[in-house]
């Protein structure tokens, strides 16, 4: 019995959906350490702290308890209303626990927003450069990203930018602040021209907040605490970055119908909730003191200041990133193409980073540093490129 070649084949839907760029570097990284040499790295994502304490407690304690079993797929009641009232007082988002579902990490999250928006055909705008993975979420709807520069719409008005990529087929527009790759976050004042086009084209926004809790300078501004934003607007979130939980993967979104409706139902028919030692792990970290962050911010600060002041000392000129953990300096003097200018950094002075082409044309003649890694490495990296370059 013989089969078609057509039978082997993908689902269409998955065909313009592709793989991380940083999976490549992280590999080229492993081959040089196999010949013995040290990599400084900073093409990482990844919180240089521990998990809190506490929040590793909870866990042991959930486990020694045997709150093991099955969860309701939406989240057990104690973290969604836990999460519902630090959403209403420190994000200024009118919701209740119906309006929180728990979701596996950030990612998980961000999956079922688009799920439960975008359809096929349809048209989201996004800030660029942006985050990775963003694209292929949208064209896993079987829709198109549209990118909108965030530099142009700083400096032109947000409005005006919006419209000139503004369609029939735009849906929904992606509002990540603080940004990554660049660090920027994105004002008060930007964040009501963002929303009062979205109200007057009647547009869907999808926020992702997952650095809320990082920002050095200015204040992390929810876009759905605005006027007429709750309704219109689904916000994801992650234990992540602000409570050094990446393996943990949980997170959560903030919407209310249909959207809650959506996201329901893309987890229930996807991983039918999260872990459920994990969500008590996660209810401690949400019931952190009010202080918490206030020596996290001050140690990721100190390591921005030394980032910063080294790469511009070398001659990359970067600007100091108001929130998140990376540095987006320009590299052109190393080399126009950045794909390029990382090998060259990578061979020569054994300092990897992300080329900023990865995060979109938007981002070319750039490399993307994290600075969440310990000091000496920071210190250690400069130096190298100093003697190297």
């Amino acid at each position: 019995m013989s089969t078609a070649p057509s039978v082997f084949r993908l689902a269409a839907r998955l065909e313009a959906v592709g793989f991380s760029d940083i999976v490549k570097i992280r590999n080229r990284i492993m081959e040089l350490r196999a010949t013995g040499a040290s990599v400084y790295q900073f093409e990482g994502g990844e919180p240089f702290l521990d998990t809190p304490a506490h929040v590793k407690e909870a866990m042991t304690r959930a486990l020694a308890e045997n709150r093991t079993r099955y969860a309701p797929s939406s989240g057990i009641e104690e973290l969604r209303e836990a999460v519902a009232l630090k959403l209403r007082t420190r994000n200024r988002i009118p919701a209740e626990a119906k309006d929180v579902i728990v979701q596996n990490g950030g990612m998980q999250g961000l999956f079922g927003a688009f799920q439960s928006v975008v359809n096929p055909g349809e048209e989201v705008l996004m800030f660029a450069p942006y985050w990775t993975p963003i694209k292929d979420l949208i064209a896993g709807c079987e829709a198109r990203a549209v990118m909108v520069s965030t530099d142009e719409a700083r400096r032109e008005g947000f409005a005006r930018t919006l419209a000139r990529h503004l369609t029939p087929q735009t849906r929904a527009i992606y509002y990540n602040t603080p940004q990554n790759p660049t660090g920027v976050v994105f004002t008060r004042a930007e964040a009501e021209a963002v929303a009062a086009f979205a109200r007057e084209r009647d547009l869907i926004i999808i926020a992702d907040e997952a650095y809320e809790d990082l920002v050095y300078d200015g204040e992390h501004v929810s876009i759905a605490s605005l006027e007429g934003m709750w309704e219109r607007t689904l916000t994801c979130f992650t234990f992540s970055k602000s409570y050094s939980m990446t393996g943990w993967r949980v997170g959560y979104v903030a919407a209310a119908e249909p959207w809650m409706t959506g996201l329901r139902k893309t987890t229930l028919y996807s991983t039918n909730g999260v872990s459920t030692p994990t969500q008590w792990a996660a209810l401690a970290a949400v019931k952190s003191p009010p202080d918490f962050f206030d020596g996290t911010r001050a140690e990721y600060r100190e390591r921005r200041d030394l980032m910063v002041g080294g790469l511009n000392d070398i001659g990359l000129t970067c600007a100091p990133p108001a929130g998140a953990f990376y540095a987006f300096p320009d590299v052109t003097r190393i080399h126009a193409d950045s794909r390029v200018a990382a090998e060259i950094l990578l061979d020569r002075a054994q300092v990897a980073t992300v080329p900023g082409v990865v995060f979109g044309e938007h981002g070319e003649g750039h490399l993307r540093f994290s600075f969440s890694t310990s000091l000496d490495n920071i210190r250690a990296g400069l130096d190298s490129m100093r003697r190297n370059l």
